[in-house]
C-alpha cells in the first residue's frame, strides 16, 4: 500500500456522542457500563487490551493482553518473568488502551501496578483449561528458543508428568491490577470532532473534564 493510499483512509463516527452530563461520576462505573455493552455487542475480542510498560530508563514497549477481572482495577495474567513482568519490577506503572471500533469507542487509562494476591492468581490458574495450565509451566515466556520444537517436546514432557492430575500454579506465573489515576473516555463523532471525557484522581476524589479532540 502506498503513502498516498494511507493518507485517504478516512472514517466518519456517527454511532453516539459523550456528554459530561450522561457519563457516570465514577469512572469504574463508567467503564462498567461500557464493557457490559462491549461484550453484548457481538464483538470479536470485547476484553482485548493493549498494555504499554516502561523500563527504568522509559523505554516503552507495548502487547495485546486479555482483561480478566474489573473490580477497583484491572486484572490481567501473565508470566511475572516476561519482559513486561521485568518492566512491571523495574517500574510499577502501566498504560492501557481499549479499542471497540464497531462502536466507535476507546478508552484509556494510566496507573500504578501492583500483583494480585496469591489466592487471586491461585483462583485463576486453576479455571484454566487443562493444556494453559501446561502451557504456562512450558513456556520461557519472551526468552529465546531455537526452534518450536522445544517447546512441543517440554510440553509433551509435562503432559506425561502430570496426565490428568493436579497442575500447580507455577511461581513465576499470576495475576497484574492496573490501579488508575487517570482514565478518558472516547466517543468518535462527525468531522473529527469527537467526544473525550476524562477523569483524574486527584487527592482521592475523581474529578472529570472534557478534553477538545
Amino acid at each position: 500500500m502506498d503513502q498516498k493510499t494511507i493518507q485517504n483512509i478516512r472514517k466518519d463516527y456517527a454511532r453516539a456522542e459523550l456528554t459530561e452530563s450522561h457519563v457516570k461520576d465514577d469512572p469504574m462505573e463508567q467503564f462498567s457500563l461500557w464493557f457490559h455493552e462491549a461484550l453484548h455487542a457481538d464483538l470479536p475480542e470485547p476484553t482485548a487490551m493493549n498494555i504499554a510498560t516502561a523500563t527504568k530508563l522509559g523505554q516503552p514497549s507495548s502487547r495485546m493482553v486479555l482483561l480478566k477481572g474489573v473490580d477497583h482495577g484491572f486484572v490481567f495474567y501473565t508470566n511475572y518473568q516476561s519482559r513486561k513482568g521485568n518492566q512491571l519490577e523495574e517500574n510499577p506503572q502501566a498504560a492501557l488502551t481499549f479499542f471497540w471500533p464497531e462502536l466507535e469507542r476507546q478508552v484509556r487509562v494510566e496507573g500504578r501496578v501492583e500483583k494480585v494476591s496469591e489466592q487471586e492468581s491461585d483462583e485463576y490458574f486453576h479455571s484454566r483449561p487443562f493444556k494453559s495450565r501446561i502451557g504456562a509451566h512450558a513456556s520461557p515466556q519472551s526468552q529465546k528458543i531455537a526452534k518450536r520444537e522445544i517447546l512441543h517436546n517440554i510440553t509433551q514432557e509435562l503432559l506425561k508428568s502430570f496426565g490428568g492430575l493436579h497442575v500447580p500454579r507455577p511461581p513465576h506465573w499470576g495475576g497484574y491490577r492496573v490501579l488508575p489515576h487517570y482514565i478518558e473516555f472516547w466517543q468518535g463523532r462527525p468531522s473529527r470532532l469527537h467526544d473525550r471525557i476524562a477523569y483524574e484522581l486527584i487527592e482521592n476524589r475523581w474529578v472529570k473534564y472534557r478534553l477538545a479532540p
